[in-house]
């Protein structure tokens, strides 16, 4: 029988145990695997993982590192709530399209967005402190939920900013394509989905053009397509999406306050 677990603070945690937030640590010395709620964590050769908190986290999460010795050491994570908006669109109909319509169109479109957050690369970027694709107005925070004309929708997944139509996106930390879509989707328009490693991933929806292709590794700072409101958009905007497995993450609590746009 394996020996019990061991509460511990050797993993170095670093971040905002909050929901829709990432934190990075070090997993001790002579870990053989690494889990959070059951679940596995990737471990970098160095140790290094990250880990993350949906927006409808629970208040409390375990992290358990299996060591080679049989031993397990166990950190209870305290996760903060938050406060969320909502907003109400009484005149907008949740879907912009006959439902049988979008649903023939809608699997497809999944199936691709499924296959891309599947795909693990060797990607370093989950490291890195992450810029802001674009600066201007947040029209959209994340976490927010909108009611259409009294018919609840999911919440906000990400965060909007709004700037013109060709406003030049950039990369906010190195990262492989997974997924440019070649016609717009019917929600996202045109999708560029980048991987970070760790399993982290961003995702850049209503984009007017895509100026990279799946399987491109790109850098932090490197333009990658452009603002558009292609989708479902009633403006032009970028709508940055951030998760890690299964987990939402607010970009805010990721690249930090906004910078003033020039």
């Amino acid at each position: 029988m394996p020996p019990p677990p061991v509460l511990s603070d050797a993993f170095g945690l670093r971040g905002q145990p909050i929901q829709g937030g990432l934190l990075t640590g070090t997993a001790p010395r002579g870990t053989r695997s690494l889990n959070l709620d059951g679940k596995p964590v990737t471990l970098a050769p160095d140790r290094r993982f990250l880990i993350g908190f949906d927006r409808d986290a629970g208040p409390s999460a375990a992290l358990v590192a299996r060591l080679d010795d049989g031993r397990e050491l166990r950190q209870a994570i305290s996760v903060r709530p938050r406060a969320w908006d909502l907003s109400r669109l009484n005149t907008l109909p949740k879907y912009p399209v006959p439902r049988p319509e979008f649903e023939r169109l809608r699997k497809p479109e999944l199936d691709q967005i499924e296959a891309a957050r599947a795909r693990a690369t060797d990607a370093q970027g989950w490291r890195q402190a992450f810029l802001w694709p674009i600066t201007g107005r947040i029209s959209t925070l994340f976490g927010s939920q909108r009611i259409y004309a009294g018919e609840p929708g999911a919440y906000h997944s990400g965060i909007d900013i709004a700037r013109p139509t060709g406003t030049i996106v950039l990369a906010p930390a190195d990262g492989v394509v997974v997924l440019a879509a070649t016609a717009p989707f019917t929600l996202e328009g045109r999708l560029l989905m980048i991987d970070h490693g760790g399993g982290l991933n961003s995702a850049f929806m209503h984009l007017s053009r895509i100026d990279v292709a799946v399987g491109a590794r790109v850098r932090r700072g490197q333009p990658i397509g452009a603002v558009g409101m292609t989708g479902r958009a009633t403006g032009p905007h970028l709508h940055w999406g951030l998760k890690w497995r299964d987990a939402r993450i607010d970009p805010l609590l990721v690249a930090g306050p906004m910078p003033v746009s020039e």
